[in-house]
């Protein structure tokens, strides 16, 4: 086995009935991945992307399993790992209460109030926001959610118990079923937009400009979900021009994200004082997070030991 990143969750001892080794790296950059993998039986991963050459057998030789130790999936080419007969595996549901949790209380964070409070000594300019009107109380919101698998429905039930009106987007460009709205109502009603969804090639940028303007100035946009469903560079813009009222992200089209990965944490843009609340992918990092993956990930590869195959995608 080859655990080619060990910096974010400490690796469980897998009970097996047969010898192994597991050669475990704190992180693998790209120009290291084929050499460490080589012979590997069993890769776990969880951000070391593996694009389409490394399911191939001069490079993976031995690869029999890929278990991403997360609960989303695109940092693995799905379809090179199929054609070679790879399984691969992940971990659903380990960041349920995280992810909802800092959703839910991200709507209430303001990111310049302490600095521009200490600095300037008041904090009038922040009391209205775009539009020039105070903020909604809970009961006033009306959260609509993109993504209604299990976060989605956390959310939904952490916002219901707040007071706020919730309204469900169905797919874009379909009639909604019964209990969903239309993803275009759900751009044009929601004060709180919620994004729940995986990142795919019908996801990319699926938040672009087009849809900020059909948003309310006084929405909020939450993406803990993947990054490249929101075009960052439209969502720069619409904060700018007070299309919407702010946005808090977690995820980025580009990860790992650093100084010029992203414009939303350019220098420029943080000498702005937007209402922009940026982290670096931690909204599933908890500990009930890291022992729900600590467990998944040892039960997956045990039983595929075993002969039975569990989280597969």
């Amino acid at each position: 086995m080859a655990r080619l990143g060990s910096v974010h969750c400490p690796i469980p001892i897998f009970d097996l009935p047969c010898p192994y080794t597991l050669n475990t790296y704190h992180w693998t950059p790209q120009s290291e991945l084929a050499n460490r993998i080589k012979d590997a039986t069993i890769i776990l991963t969880t951000t070391i992307r593996l694009s389409a050459e490394v399911p191939t057998p001069h490079i993976s030789h031995n690869l029999q399993l890929s278990v991403i130790m997360a609960s989303g999936t695109d940092c693995v080419d799905k379809a090179a790992c199929q054609t070679r007969g790879i399984t691969i595996c992940n971990c659903p549901g380990i960041n349920i209460d995280s992810v909802s949790e800092h959703s839910t209380s991200a709507m209430r964070v303001d990111p310049g109030i302490e600095t521009e409070w200490k600095t300037n000594g008041t904090l009038h300019p922040r009391l209205r926001i775009s539009d020039g009107k105070p903020p909604l109380l809970c009961g006033q919101e009306t959260l609509g959610i993109l993504g209604y698998g299990a976060v989605g429905r956390r959310v939904e039930t952490l916002a219901r118990a707040l007071g706020m009106k919730v309204i469900v987007s169905d797919h874009k460009g379909v009639v909604p079923r019964e209990g969903r709205v239309s993803f275009e109502r759900f751009l044009e009603e929601s004060t709180v937009l919620v994004l729940c969804l995986p990142r795919s090639a019908e996801t990319v940028n699926l938040i672009s400009t087009a849809e900020f303007r059909r948003m309310s100035s006084q929405a909020l946009l939450i993406n803990d979900s993947r990054g490249g469903i929101v075009d960052e560079h439209a969502l720069l813009d619409a904060v700018k021009q007070g299309f919407i009222s702010g946005a808090v992200v977690d995820v980025f089209a580009n990860e790992p994200v650093g100084r010029g990965g992203s414009p939303l944490i350019s220098r420029e843009t943080a000498a702005e004082g937007l209402n922009l609340l940026v982290n670096p992918h931690l909204a599933w990092y908890s500990g009930t997070t890291l022992q729900n993956l600590q467990d998944g990930v040892k039960c997956t590869v045990e039983m595929w030991v075993g002969g039975k195959t569990i989280n597969r995608i």
